[in-house]
């Protein structure tokens, strides 16, 4: 029997059917403005209200501009800072730009960096669930292809071998569904869901689907979705007839 991890995020769990296998490191990808940094905040937060400690480990933005978002987007959560003070949510942030500018002939040495930091404060924390945001950013510290693929398997093993369920959010080069392009490093993880815009123009709606999750079926429907001051509202297969593509 698979252990599955709540998300706790309206309709998430309904196409995941349950939710995300224990132990498992999970892809989160998406263009721009497409809610991954949200989504994978929400994940910490609905967790962190079951009792569950999480980190959030911000490469793209400082921790007092996460909170501000996290607030911003979702007006009525309104116990962040307990939590945060609770030890419940921890926010890390690092400035990939300062391991960038020293990683001339160190990638490796750079990149191991991140990781001890990253595990360091797993630790510190007991937590239990992780958010990366964004590993794309850690491509930037490897150049060559080979060696990030490394990078990206010494990544999950470490993250496995901390016995933690993350969510580790990726840019795509396009929101567009029938342009999607995997990066072959997307595979290394045990899960890949993507989030995209379908439609056309003025028509557009965000949508997320479920490519793959090791350990547990889910559902391949496209599932449109919205970000409301309550949290993510992802739509269950059956009260999808009014949504199109």
């Amino acid at each position: 029997m698979v252990n599955l991890v709540k998300t706790g995020i309206e309709g998430l769990d309904s196409i995941l059917y349950g939710g995300i296998p224990e132990f498992n490191q999970i892809v989160l990808a998406g263009g721009p403005g497409s809610g991954k940094t949200l989504l994978s905040f929400e994940f910490l937060y609905r967790n962190a209200k079951m009792g569950n400690p999480g980190v959030f480990f911000a490469l793209e933005e400082t921790s007092k501009k996460v909170i501000e978002n996290a607030k911003s987007a979702f007006s009525n959560f309104d116990d962040i800072d307990e939590l945060i003070d609770k030890g419940l949510i921890t926010i890390n942030s690092e400035d990939p730009s300062v391991h960038i500018q020293q990683s001339e002939g160190s990638s490796s040495y750079e990149f191991g960096k991140v990781l001890s930091d990253i595990e360091s404060t797993v630790s510190s924390a007991k937590a239990n669930r992780v958010v990366i945001d964004s590993i794309s950013l850690l491509g930037l510290l490897v150049n060559d292809p080979l060696a990030y693929r490394r990078s990206m398997l010494a990544l999950v093993s470490n993250l496995r071998r901390l016995g933690v369920t993350s969510i580790l959010t990726a840019e795509l080069r396009t929101p567009e569904r029938d342009k999607l392009v995997f990066k072959p490093e997307f595979f290394i993880f045990d899960g890949i869901i993507v989030m995209y815009q379908v439609g056309k123009e003025e028509k557009r709606k965000l949508a997320m689907e479920v490519i793959k999750m090791r350990g547990n079926n889910h559902s391949f429907v496209t599932t449109p979705y919205e970000i409301t001051p309550k949290g993510f509202k992802i739509y269950a297969a059956e009260s999808q007839s009014d949504f199109s593509y």
